[in-house]
Order: C-alpha cells, then sequence, then structure tokens
C-alpha cells in the first residue's frame, strides 16, 4: 500500500523511541491541540480577570490531555503508525482511552459555561447553543449507554476486522478521520462517566462503574484475538517494509498485547477518579446536612429521639 499522500516514503528506517518522537505535524491535529490550548487559556484568563477561580489542577489535565494527542498525532509515531500495526496501537489506544479520560478532568464545557458571556434578552450567543446543544434529544440520545457502548465495542471490531479500515488507511484524510473517530468515541463514552462536566445523562457512581466495566473486557478479547492470530489480520499492516526488519505477525502481536494491556489502565485511571469525586460529594453532602442542623437545632435528631422516647414509654 502506497502511503506516500501521508507525507513519508516506504523506506523509513527501523523504529527506535527516538526517531518516533521525532517532531513530524499533522497539520489538522497541530492546528486542532494548538485552538484547543488557546480557547481554554481565554476562559481561564476571563475568569481570573472578573475575580473568578478555576482550579490548576483542571488546566495542568487538560494541557495534558491536549499535549498527549500531539505526542501522538504530530510525532514521527504518526509516520510510524501508517506501516507499524504496533505502533498505530499505541496511537489508537492513548487518543481514544487516555487523552480523553485527562481531557474530561480537565472539565472544559464546565469552563465554557462560566467563561463565555450571557448573550441580551432575545438574542443567542454561543453560550446559549452550547446549553441548547447539551439539553437536546440528539446529545442523550449520544451520551446514553444504550448508544455510547456500542459505539465504544464497533470501533473496535467493525473498524479493523472490515474493509473500511484499510481504505481508511489508504490517504491522509482517511487516516485523520479515524484518529478523529477515535477521539470522538473516546470523549462520548467516557463524558458520562466521569461525571465532571453537565451533561444530559448523569449516572450515580455505582452505575458509572457499570458502564466502564462493561466495555473494557471488549477491548481485551480484541487485544487476545490479535495475539492468538496465526496469520496478520489486517490487509494493511501485511506486507510492512523491508527497510523497518520486521515481521507483520510478531508486529501484529505485539499490537494485540498492546490492545489488551491498555484495556486496564483506563479502567484503573477512571475508578480511582471515581472513588475520588464519591468521596467529595459525600463530604459536601455531610457538610450540608451539619448546616442544615446548625440552622433549625437538630429538629430531626431531636424528633427521632422523641420518637424512640415514646416507643419505650408504651413498653412499659
Amino acid at each position: 500500500m502506497d502511503h506516500s499522500g501521508h507525507g513519508m516514503t516506504m523506506d523509513l528506517p527501523p523504529f527506535t523511541l527516538g526517531r518516533g518522537l521525532e517532531f513530524s505535524p499533522d497539520q489538522f491535529f497541530l492546528t486542532g491541540c494548538v485552538l484547543a490550548l488557546v480557547l481554554y487559556g481565554w476562559g481561564v484568563l476571563r475568569l481570573r480577570r472578573r475575580g473568578d477561580s478555576w482550579p490548576v489542577s483542571r488546566t495542568v489535565l487538560f494541557t495534558v490531555g491536549v499535549l498527549s494527542v500531539a505526542l501522538v498525532m504530530c510525532t514521527k509515531l504518526n509516520d510510524y503508525g501508517m506501516v507499524m500495526f504496533s505502533v498505530h496501537m499505541v496511537q489508537h489506544m492513548v487518543i481514544s482511552m487516555l487523552s480523553p479520560i485527562v481531557l474530561l478532568l480537565g472539565a472544559p464545557v464546565t469552563l465554557a459555561l462560566r467563561a463565555l458571556p450571557v448573550a441580551g434578552r432575545g438574542r443567542r450567543g454561543p453560550r446559549e447553543v452550547l446549553l441548547a446543544l447539551l439539553h437536546s434529544r440528539y446529545m442523550k440520545i449520544v451520551t446514553h449507554p444504550a448508544f455510547t457502548i456500542p459505539l465504544f465495542i464497533a470501533s473496535l471490531y467493525g473498524l479493523y476486522f472490515t474493509p473500511l479500515f484499510d481504505f481508511l488507511m489508504g490517504s491522509t484524510v482517511g487516516h485523520a478521520a479515524m484518529m478523529l473517530h477515535f477521539l470522538a468515541v473516546g470523549l462520548v463514552f467516557f463524558w458520562p462517566i466521569m461525571g465532571v462536566d453537565p451533561g444530559p445523562h448523569r449516572p450515580g457512581y455505582v452505575m458509572r462503574m457499570l458502564e466502564l466495566f462493561a466495555g473494557m473486557p471488549f477491548h481485551a478479547f480484541f487485544g487476545i484475538a490479535l495475539m492468538m492470530a496465526t496469520e496478520p489480520m489486517v490487509g494493511a499492516y501485511r506486507n510492512p517494509p523491508a527497510s523497518l526488519g520486521i515481521d507483520a505477525l510478531t508486529d501484529q502481536n505485539a499490537a494485540g498485547g498492546i490492545a489488551w494491556a491498555f484495556s486496564e489502565i483506563p479502567s484503573v485511571l477512571v475508578l480511582i477518579a471515581l472513588v475520588f469525586q464519591w468521596y467529595r460529594s459525600e463530604q459536601r453532602q455531610a457538610k450540608r446536612l451539619d448546616r442544615a442542623a446548625d440552622r433549625d437545632g437538630d429538629k430531626e435528631l431531636a424528633a427521632y429521639n422523641a420518637y424512640l422516647a415514646s416507643l419505650q414509654a408504651r413498653s412499659r
């Protein structure tokens, strides 16, 4: 397969981490990453100028998320990913299962709602459009687990094991579209699970954990299928360039190992985040109850004690 449209030749030297991390930007993703950082920075500065605070941790997390996208799409990892299944799988796993989690922890939607100005009466500005989208029927559908979990699974089995993957790998535009799809699917899947930004589907903490673990095993099964295969299963990587000095089946087995290993990493990260959020939520609830007790003299406790006293009197 000719990947010259990707701006590269078929005689790449053998892969090393140093070569893979050399700067080689995809213009679409480079522009998108820079724009995301600029817009997020503008939102933070706008809040600061009017005296509002914004957690530094969220800014750091969002920045790391954007940089993780740039790492796999604006270096030669992207070039090697066109001819090496294992490198491509690193790209896929990072951009679909790691970057979305870190980006969502940066709460970009919450920042936008706080930073964007409110339009005048009868007018419809960017903030109002965003609110309408968040409450739309379309958003309720695409963030519901009945949609996100099958989409998450189909992005593996329905892409790699059909001719669609080879078609997309045949051009720069197709490859960029596929990576953008992976990022979008990851964001849609993890958005309601993380629960940091407002959204139409806000399940409880137990349900979020169930949604998380419902999708992860399919990634593990996908990786095992690649590792156990006795012949190359994806046409685009069936005949790697001789200059790489790799065997297609060995490279595919490595890709399967990467997919299998990555299925555990997001589970751990999200589980830690959910437990922390759950703890914070319980702390806030306890503080609200304490404040309410201070205001009304703990009437609920007094009523409960009176009820116990009445029961004791009856039993005499």
